[in-house]
């Protein structure tokens, strides 16, 4: 029945004027009856349209439709005022909340006032402990996606948690300048807009193009991590060419070559032919081919064949004769020098010192015994040697002093070496042309599938050329990397999950020297410069590898020549080249606490606590922080690696810009389709919706709270269990447990577990059972309930507001806007946020474990009663028994039968339907009119094999050879306490069955 206004005194002005209103009122509500009638049937018209489609999605279809179908009028009540703050102040709450959870209601201003606040700075002279985690660096190239969030997340929990447990909390933010993939991205955007190349500029004038789009784009990521929370010190961020990063990086190349860790050298590395550049590991991605395979590349009009082996002769000087050679690279015939067999192949061993002559330049190529390279199952007893173009060949030239010849320009076109037929053909346009040229001289012997491994840039999809290019700056890794591997033996740093730790050592023992040489322009220059002295006859760059100076600047560069060159003039040219973008990313931890000045942050926060990031880069970018850390820090750079999962797409692929399957984490935070979501997300929607509805679970939670606690309330500073009723002792005690559990996890990076254990306890202890178990002291007003009342209200307090607490470094806004709302304690200290105050920790008087097992058994049986409720037709209360077989049993029913809603009956009357529960308690729900004897013995029966299995399983394992001999004896009297439970109901449910036997026979 509708209110109707008051009337104050006998004026009538105000009532006329109030009427209207009233009336006014209601032909509004009238009209958003009305449309949201006319939404209901849109609703279900397009509900009925999509029956075809896929379930569960139909399930979050109806779910958010509903959300936003109820947003404008339902999550606001007409009392309800969200109040704006000014940006930085403490956000000014409405007194009235929401209907419901509305998360960008909630989300705002809290995080302006967190940051001015100061809560996120740490302090380099605080005497509290140090908690330190450095964010990986993202590329500044763009915007996070879905995978970066799941690292924001699992860091922003971390820190959150120790600061509020009492630690001096560092959370560094940084940004990488991603070389190579930031200049792909400038350069693709100056050749859209104006048509042009970087070389079209000059190097210059595209160093400040790339400046102006980092400074125009650079803020999207910044404002991604101030929407998802991060709790980041930004008064450190960092960025990797800035100046303090740009000192650390010059600082660190001088000192390890000065070390004899950085040198110069010819060697090969992974070539790009369109970025025009090496490339690192992380930027490889090798595919497996099991046969022939067309693939298209980049710059080739039709695609190109892969995955064949092809056989072809060389020619013997002398007309010995021919020996016959395979690869799956024909191309790189052009760069052989050199023929291996193996040592004791009887066909060629007498061949060793003798040449081939190479069909098409005419190079003598020699035959040598290695049976390092030569495998007799790859086709062919003998193997084609290119030095220059294959990783393999490479050390037989080496071992063998063979020339090393490259044919291959920088674009990936054949060089005069190759030969002048050939000069000038691209790469795979050559491999055509040259199988036609081999069949033409009678040399081609044919081709079969293979299985190939094949190396495909992640940035340009080009097939990466292994090639000697001119000499490049490369670390030597051997000693760093024996350091490295110690320090995980030695446990010094610990990785988690432990299972990596064999990765780990497997590619630390087989590392090869790392070429941190760049050929494009946006990075850190080398800081070398090589000296022209003005009578040399050569004057190219680099020509005499002795002739260059590793300095901080180039008047540091310009002094030391002087001492080399005394008397001679000179000129100096820097090296263009710049350095890998991992060689920067490796001194992070270092550089962003002021290395290589003696910091306060440096003394205070290196090494730092915990690194986490994803697998996929434990080796280009954790195993290298490592190997710098010590050996430019003289400390391991963290003392625990924490690798999460890959969030992958619906196929399985890691999210990647260049593969264009990436989500924006702002896109699920504003709103998207969860159609879209499922289609390019591996991941479990319905329990994402599912987690969704749970914080309007939170919501609701409160928000009766807030009614039952009343305006006047004010809590208590402590509580005294020993006077509450048994359910408030319960409460406290299931939220001790969660409580330890959920730290155990935390200190063992058990994030589910730690998540699970706080869901469990909101969800299934407090919400389902102690909410609906202290309602009836509240709807019911009689004095014999006010102490329970009183003790409830001060117990539901208490569970919300630690329960908060608890959840707080996994749900920062939601737990923050609602510990908010909870009444303070008028004669304590309240910290202003819940992120400053104190987390959780075990309460010693709250533990209550006989009280907790009971509860179980309580629980379990309202469960059975439950489950035995939804065979019935009809919904209509039915009286419900327990036959209890122990006092102690008996005991716990009687004390909790209001719970359960128990009839007292001395003998169970016919028509029941029947749940053990355990050996000891078996429930009956009376029936309307007969039962179904079958149903209910195919009921007993499925429990009784379910017993039996664990029963055999018991068994088996005290009967196992050295169980008596080995076992401790608490667990040998665990398992026999298991044992004997499991016969007792075994028998119960015999017993179980006789009774409903008997009734039917009666029947």
């Amino acid at each position: 029945m509708e209110k109707q206004p008051e009337v104050h005194g006998p004026e009538k002005a105000p009532e006329k004027q109030l009427d209207e209103k009233t009336l006014e009122r209601k032909l509004r509500k009238n009209q958003k009856a009305k449309e949201k009638e006319e939404k209901r049937l849109k609703a279900k018209q397009k509900e009925a349209a999509m029956l075809q489609a896929q379930p569960a999605l139909d399930v979050l279809k109806k779910v958010e439709k509903k959300h936003r179908g109820k947003a404008v009028e339902d999550e606001n009540p007409e009392d309800f005022i969200d109040q704006d703050t000014p940006n930085g102040q403490k956000k000014l709450l409405a007194p009235q909340m929401a209907n419901q959870y509305c998360p960008s209601t909630v989300e705002k201003s809290w995080y302006a006032w967190w940051e001015s606040s100061g809560y996120f700075r740490a302090d380099s002279a605080s005497t509290k402990p140090p908690f330190v985690i450095v964010m990986p660096p993202p590329n500044v190239t763009g915007a996070l996606h879905i995978g970066h969030a799941l690292t924001v997340a699992i860091e922003d929990a971390m820190i959150r948690w120790r600061r509020m447990s009492g630690y001096n909390a560092l959370w560094v933010p940084g940004v990488d300048h991603a070389g190579i993939a930031t200049q792909v991205v400038v350069e693709k955007k100056l050749m859209r807009e104006r048509n042009l190349t970087r070389h079209d500029i000059g190097a210059d004038n595209f160093v400040c193009e790339v400046l102006k789009w980092k400074e125009r784009y650079g803020g999207t990521i910044l404002n991604q991590l101030h929407r998802l929370g991060a709790s980041l010190d930004w008064s450190r961020e960092a960025f990797t060419m800035d100046e303090q990063r740009s000192n650390a990086v010059t600082e660190a190349f001088v000192r390890l070559h000065k070390e004899g860790l950085i040198y110069r050298d010819n060697r090969l590395v992974n070539w790009d032919c369109t970025l025009l550049t090496s490339i690192s590991e992380i930027e490889v991605d090798h595919i497996d081919l099991k046969e022939e395979t067309m693939l298209k590349i980049p710059g080739y009009a039709t695609p190109v064949q892969f995955g064949v082996l092809i056989s072809f002769a060389y020619p013997l000087e002398e007309g010995l004769g021919e020996i016959v050679v395979a690869t799956t690279r024909i191309e790189t015939m052009l760069g052989d020098t050199a023929i291996a067999v193996h040592p004791e192949d009887k066909r060629y061993m007498h061949l060793h010192g003798r040449y081939a002559v190479h069909p098409f330049n005419g190079r003598k190529l020699k035959i040598i015994c290695d049976a390092e390279i030569v495998d007799p199952s790859f086709g062919t007893g003998a193997v084609k040697i290119a030095p220059a173009h294959d990783p393999n060949d490479f050390e037989v030239g080496r071992r063998n002093n063979l020339q090393f010849i490259n044919i291959l320009t920088d674009d990936g076109k054949i060089n005069s070496n190759g030969g002048a037929q050939f000069e000038g053909m691209p790469r795979f346009t050559a491999r055509i042309c040259i199988i036609e040229a081999l069949k033409a001289k009678g040399l081609y012997k044919g081709a079969k599938n293979t299985e190939t491994s094949l190396g495909i840039c992640s940035r340009t999809n080009d097939i990466v050329e292994p090639m000697i290019k001119s000499p490049q700056w490369f670390v030597n890794c051997n000693t760093m990397a024996k350091v490295a591997l110690d320090a995980v033996r030695s446990k010094r740093i610990e990785i988690i999950p432990p299972q990596y730790e064999q990765d780990w050592y497997r590619w630390l023992e087989n590392i090869r020297d790392w070429c941190v040489s760049r050929q494009h322009w946006w990075g850190h220059r080398v800081p070398a410069w090589y000296v022209t002295l003005e009578d040399d006859q050569e004057k190219t760059l680099g020509s005499d590898n002795d002739r260059w100076i590793v300095a901080k600047s180039e008047s540091a560069a310009s002094v030391e020549a002087q001492k080399s060159y005394p008397g001679k003039k000179f000129i100096l040219n820097q090296d263009p080249d710049v350095l890998d973008t991992w060689f920067s990313s490796a001194l992070f931890p270092l550089a962003v606490l002021g290395w290589p000045d003696d910091t306060a942050d440096l003394r205070s926060f290196y090494p730092t606590s915990v690194l986490e990031t994803g697998l996929d880069i434990l080796f280009c970018w954790v195993a290298r922080m490592v190997m710098m850390g010590t050996q430019l820090g003289g400390d391991v750079p963290f003392q625990k690696v924490y690798l999460h999962p890959i969030v992958c797409d619906t196929h399985g692929r890691k999210m990647c810009k260049s593969l264009g399957n990436v989500i924006d984490p702002l896109e699920v935070i504003n709103g998207m389709t969860l159609e879209g979501l499922s289609d390019r997300i591996n991941l479990d929607i319905k329990r994402v919706v599912g987690y969704r509805q749970w914080c309007n679970k939170l919501w609701n939670a409160i928000r009766f709270a807030m009614g039952k606690l009343g305006v006047h309330y004010s809590p208590p500073a402590t509580v005294d269990v020993s006077i509450m009723p048994p359910i408030c002792k319960w409460i406290l005690s299931a939220l001790n447990k969660a409580t330890g559990k959920t730290v155990t996890s935390l200190e063992a990076y058990k994030f589910s577990d730690a998540t699970s254990a706080i869901y469990s306890w909101w969800q299934y202890q407090l919400c389902d059972v102690f909410i609906e178990a202290i309602k009836p002291y509240f709807f019911n007003e009689p004095q014999e309930f006010e102490s329970a009342r009183v003790a409830s209200r001060d117990t539901l307090w208490v569970c919300l507001e630690t329960g908060l607490r608890l959840l707080h470094p996994f749900m920062p806004y939601i737990t923050e806007e609602l510990w908010q709302h909870l009444p303070q304690p008028k004669y304590s200290c309240r910290q202003d946020s819940i992120m400053i105050s104190e987390y959780p920790s075990l309460v010693e008087e709250w533990t209550n474990d006989n009280l907790e097992n009971e509860m179980d058994i309580v629980l379990d049986t309202v469960n059975k009663i439950r489950s035995l409720k939804t065979r019935t037709e009809r919904k209509e209360r039915r009286p419900a028994f327990a036959l209890c077989r122990s006092q102690d049993v008996t005991a716990t029913i009687q004390c909790h039968q209001s719970l359960i809603i128990l009839t007292e009956n001395d003998e169970t009357p016919a028509d029941c339907a029947i749940a053990v529960v355990n050996k000891d308690l078996s429930v009956y729900l009376k029936l309307q009119g007969a039962i179904n004897a079958e149903a209910e013995r195919e009921k007993l029966r499925k429990k009784r094999d379910g017993i039996q299995k664990l029963h055999h399983a018991v068994s088996h394992m005290m009967d196992a050879s050295g169980y008596r001999e080995k076992a401790p004896q608490s667990v040998q009297e665990g398992d026999m306490r298991k044992h004997t439970a499991l016969l007792r109901e075994l028998e119960v449910i015999s017993e179980a069955e006789k009774k409903l036997d008997a009734k039917t026979d009666n029947i």
